[in-house]
């Protein structure tokens, strides 16, 4: 019966995609960032410095998870 329950309960986690739009739609923001730097250089500057934020962000995040 463990066996069973422990092969549903993967089954679920394999099913779930609720994370994935978020995911998708912060890959296309970035996309959309990377390109509007290309087109209008002066914009370039603004994501760098945001990017650069998110970075430091993720950093202490991922050193306070640690």
């Amino acid at each position: 019966m463990k066996k069973l329950n422990t092969l549903l309960l993967k089954l679920r986690i394999m099913k779930d995609t609720r994370g994935q739009d978020l995911i998708e739609y912060a890959l296309m923001a970035g996309f959309v960032a990377v390109a509007a730097g290309a087109i209008v250089p002066g914009v370039a500057d603004s994501i760098r410095v945001i990017f650069g934020k998110v970075n430091n962000v993720l950093d202490s995040s991922s050193k306070a998870d640690s």
